[in-house]
């Protein structure tokens, strides 16, 4: 009988064949990691200093994935801003998926506005009223601030023409209301946190009124 040889061609082709099969795996693992995040654009403003920043809950790179009306809940000086609208239901009157810009005034804006029981009126019995105050606060479409002042006016959902100016790293709308931070970013949304409330509803607080928000 005469002595079995191996097949040396064989011997080299399963060593190849499993750095193959490994190198397919790593290749498939690399290509199933999820993308890069695209970074926020950076929020303007002499208020941002005092607002979540770098990796602290709520900072604009988190927000920036976050749906309109979960991202307003994140930021610390919109809670009454963010509590009216829920109640009012002003961000469900636009269509399924329109983009929205808010000029979102501070808690503060709206201490100096209403007396507390001229706010809890409104947000208890007068919704239509308070629909109609949010929606001058509302604007169709993603604008940065920059797109705003470039474009020198802007209409607001309840119909009115606001005008807005540069000042400084920020701007002012209709003489009345300055862009504290601005160029927060949610899905399908921009927030501009503005330090007086628009619309046409009288001012009901007083010097005396300190309630905090």
């Amino acid at each position: 009988m005469e002595p079995t040889v191996s097949n040396p061609s064989r011997a080299l082709r399963l060593p190849a064949l499993a750095l193959l099969l490994t190198t397919v795996a790593c290749t498939a693992t690399t290509d199933a990691r999820p993308p890069t995040t695209t970074s926020a654009p950076q929020v303007t403003g002499p208020l941002c200093a005092a607002l979540p920043t770098g990796t602290e809950p709520g900072n604009p790179n988190f927000l920036a994935g976050q749906p309109v009306d979960q991202a307003l809940r994140w930021i610390p000086t919109l809670t009454t801003f963010e509590a009216a609208l829920r109640t009012s239901g002003a961000l469900t009157d636009l269509p399924t998926g329109t983009d929205v810009t808010i000029l979102a005034p501070s808690d503060d804006a709206f201490a100096a506005k209403f007396s507390e029981d001229n706010w809890d009126d409104l947000m208890a019995r007068h919704t239509d009223q308070l629909r109609t105050l949010l929606k001058a606060h509302l604007i169709t479409g993603t604008h940065s601030i920059e797109d705003l002042t470039t474009a020198g006016t802007t209409t607001t959902l309840d119909g009115t023409t606001v005008t807005i100016t540069r000042t400084g790293p920020t701007a002012r709308l209709d003489d009345r209301a300055d862009a504290v931070c601005a160029n927060y970013q949610a899905t399908n949304a921009r927030i501009h946190i503005i330090n007086a409330v628009l619309g046409s509803l009288p001012t009901t607080a007083d010097s005396t009124d300190q309630r905090a928000h």
